[in-house]
């Protein structure tokens, strides 16, 4: 194993192939950034606490949707290997943070994902490594939190490098964040071709990062400081937080106003500056969009900075699903049935359309109000066999074959995958509540719009 003492060393390894890379967290944006490294030529160890996926990973299969077991074992035979010791990372050059960084009940930032993974590398770290967070967070993260971790834990009085040093020595650590920008289900856009914003704790952090990420993505954007980088991706994120809770509560009032809202932004759409169409539904899920407004707000406060308009988008968006709850409870309740009782078959379980991703899924939510208000509750959704037990839910459910619709009261259609056949279910069904616009077009007596 060569250790590389100056920058130019380093950047020459990556040119080369040569640079070893560590992807701690192997889910959603771990996984597939492996891949693609390991489709580089590179060779990729991956971390996960998870002791099942490193093994299923090591066997040659995968846990997740549109990654299929010949991609992992392309990446097995380009070098790739899965395992749960951390001592792994003295061996590599460039140690990549994807693990989760969900929020607390009282929507305050859960960092524990983040501490205990950097508590677990800081021994394994040496000069001349890089260590990249890519996990959205706040802004201000990577300079108080991680750096400070890192040198106080790390072997040897480690420090982390930064401008004041002049040369291009590696006498200590390169850190530096890139946030994810990971898009599940998108099939449109290739993830070489999305630009990877790079900041840096130095100049010589920044530059080794936008070489590494420069070998698979396209176009890479230095930015001046980790904070900056950090305060992209929150920017990124509540931009759309922020439209949809804005379509939402549009939609609420177009449906008092017998106005089809979907109608208003196909024509609004037409406009060719000025607009950009974000359609409402039942919620919003995902990682990121659901959680980013309440980590900002958190942060704001620690500046005596209101974020009213923020925290209002984030709860305008909360509140979708007893929404989508209290819509279904009326319908039923003008067909002369009680939901205390009511057997309603929720269709579509994960966050998105044709994803099988749980993380923050509004469906979860109105899965637990329609339990609480004394419906009898079950689920269909062809990417999720059965569903378990979660950090945020209980289900303990299987997904019931969509034979059995016309047994229901109610079908809540909460995910539009698009295996669905809508006219079929719509005329199977008794009752059905469409949030998504799925039946756009039909008409009958049966479908209520939310």
């Amino acid at each position: 194993m060569i250790y590389t003492s100056t920058l130019p060393d380093w950047l020459a390894q990556v040119a080369a192939r040569e640079t070893h890379i560590a992807i701690i967290g192997l889910g959603y944006v771990g996984l597939p950034l492996a891949l693609l490294f390991a489709e580089e030529r590179f060779r990729v160890t991956g971390l996960d606490i998870d002791a099942e996926k490193v093994a299923t990973l090591n066997d040659g299969r995968s846990y997740i949707h549109r990654i299929e077991p010949e991609h992992i074992a392309a990446a097995k035979k380009a070098g790739f290997r899965a395992t749960t010791d951390f001592a792994a990372l003295q061996e590599c050059d460039a140690i990549l943070i994807c693990v989760p960084t969900p929020l607390h009940p009282d929507h305050t930032p859960d960092m524990s994902f983040v501490t205990s993974t950097v508590e677990a590398l800081a021994p394994h770290t040496r000069a001349g490594q890089l260590v990249v967070l890519e996990s959205t967070t706040w802004p201000g993260t990577t300079d108080e939190l991680v750096v400070p971790m890192i040198e106080r834990l790390g072997r040897n009085g480690l420090r982390v490098l930064r401008n004041d040093d002049s040369d291009d020595s590696l006498e200590g650590l390169m850190v530096s964040f890139s946030p994810e920008r990971e898009d599940p289900g998108n099939l449109i856009t290739p993830r070489r071709e999305i630009p990877k914003v790079i900041g840096g704790v130095d100049t010589r952090a920044t530059r080794a990062a936008a070489a590494l990420y420069g070998a698979i993505f396209n176009r890479t954007v230095a930015m001046s400081s980790p904070a900056a980088a950090e305060m992209t991706k929150l920017l990124e994120n509540i931009y759309r937080c922020v439209n949809i809770a804005l379509v939402n509560e549009l939609k609420q009032l177009c449906l008092a106003m017998n106005i089809d809202i979907w109608e208003v932004i196909d024509a609004a759409s037409t406009k060719p500056f000025g607009f950009q169409a974000f359609y409402p539904g039942p919620g919003i899920g995902g990682h990121c969009i659901p959680v980013d407004p309440f980590y900002l707000s958190w942060r704001a406060k620690q500046f005596n900075q209101p974020t009213r308009f923020i925290e209002l988008a984030g709860e305008v968006n909360e509140a979708m699903p007893a929404f989508v709850v209290h819509t279904a409870e009326r319908a039923l309740g003008r067909e002369g049935k009680s939901l205390a009782g009511a057997k309603v078959l929720v269709l579509g379980i994960a966050y998105k359309r044709d994803v099988d991703d749980l993380r923050e899924s509004p469906a979860l939510t109105i899965f637990e109000l329609l339990e609480r208000a004394g419906a009898s509750v079950s689920y269909n959704d062809p990417f999720f066999d059965e569903v378990g037990v979660g950090r945020k839910y209980t289900l303990k459910r299987h997904s019931t074959p969509l034979d059995r619709v016309g047994e229901f009261d109610c079908v809540l259609l909460v995910t539009d995958h698009s295996i669905y056949d809508y006219e079929a279910l719509v005329e199977d069904s008794k009752l059905f509540v469409d949030t998504r616009n799925a039946t756009r077009g039909m008409v009958s007596e049966k479908i209520v719009r939310c």
